[in-house]
């Protein structure tokens, strides 16, 4: 089975699609980073650094499987999604190229990953509508990354196409979670004292509130909705394109490095990632995770 890559990022799409025994055989992004860093991985496949809305479909190879994951900014909780914002609006619209290779290629299956509000996307039905034109029954699957074999609850929505009659539910395991112990080290990193000068007062109560509920070790998130910090007996939370999680280990902390970025994320350990942190946490927080991909892919494979 050959697949290709839109939206390709860092590579999580392809790399669990190759777990599962697809050859991705063309990527495409418009990150000139992502695109470079997905080459290194994945070298057998042909690569484009391009807006997809200005593809040219047919030099795009054929492909049994295409994988999508068109830009969600626009659709998260996250970062906002209101209506007349012109970069959210753009964001959103890069969902159409799929229609369009879709159009030309007419592939058997696609896969497009998203937020879950993708699905309230003010022009989601006439999306869904093109595609059901060009054939294909859509169905949805909501999952958290760590029910599919990653150390990390992720939520994320995974849209499979099916050129069938009917839409193809898929029988998905339910695995046993990975602890973010599993991946986390005491023994490297770049650690500083908790108490010091500057240390912003949330901060500490986050520490205060862990060490109440979790002991000498845990995790805190420096932002978002955590107030007292996170067990390492549970798969760490959702990894972001940037620092967001903290190590405490008694009176010292640090933030995740790189490689506990991919390894939450799922990725191989072979994996290989930029030297420059902050643009390693961007591709690794910007990407799909590979396990779930896998256990989706094969589960298709199945009811196919």
């Amino acid at each position: 089975m050959n697949a290709i890559d839109l939206f390709s990022g860092a590579g999580g799409f392809s790399t669990g699609a190759q777990m599962a025994g697809v050859n991705v055989v063309w990527a495409a992004n418009h990150w000139p980073e992502a695109v470079e860093w997905h080459s290194r991985n994945h070298p057998g496949a042909q690569h484009l650094c391009q807006d997809l809305h200005q593809a040219d479909w047919s030099k795009v190879p054929a492909h049994d499987l295409m994988l999508a994951s068109p830009c969600c900014q626009g659709h998260s909780k996250a970062r906002g999604k209101a209506h007349g914002n012109p970069q959210h609006d753009a964001s959103r619209s890069t969902a159409w190229a799929i229609v369009s290779a879709a159009e030309y290629h007419q592939a058997p299956v696609a896969i497009v990953e998203n937020v879950p509000e993708f699905l309230n996307w003010q022009l989601y039905r006439p999306w869904e509508l093109a595609m059901n034109a060009l054939g294909y029954s859509v169905s949805p699957h909501v999952v958290d990354a760590a029910d599919l074999g990653a150390p990390q609850n992720r939520i994320r929505m995974f849209l499979v196409l099916t050129r069938t009659k009917a839409p193809l539910k898929l029988d998905l395991p339910r695995l046993n979670h990975k602890p973010a112990s599993g991946f986390i080290s005491f023994d490297s990193g770049n650690w500083s004292m908790i108490e010091k000068p500057g240390r912003a007062k949330a901060t500490l109560e986050r520490v205060r509130a862990g060490r109440a509920a979790f002991g000498d070790r845990f995790l805190i998130s420096y932002y978002g909705n955590t107030k007292i910090g996170r067990s390492l007996d549970r798969p760490i939370g959702t990894i972001t394109t940037r620092d967001r999680w903290a190590v405490i280990d008694g009176d010292r902390m640090r933030m995740l490095d790189r490689f506990e970025c991919r390894a939450a994320m799922s990725f191989p350990d072979s994996y290989q990632l930029p030297e420059n942190h902050r643009l390693a946490v961007h591709l690794m927080g910007n990407a799909v995770c590979p396990e779930p991909v896998k256990r989706i892919i094969q589960a298709v494979k199945e009811a196919a």
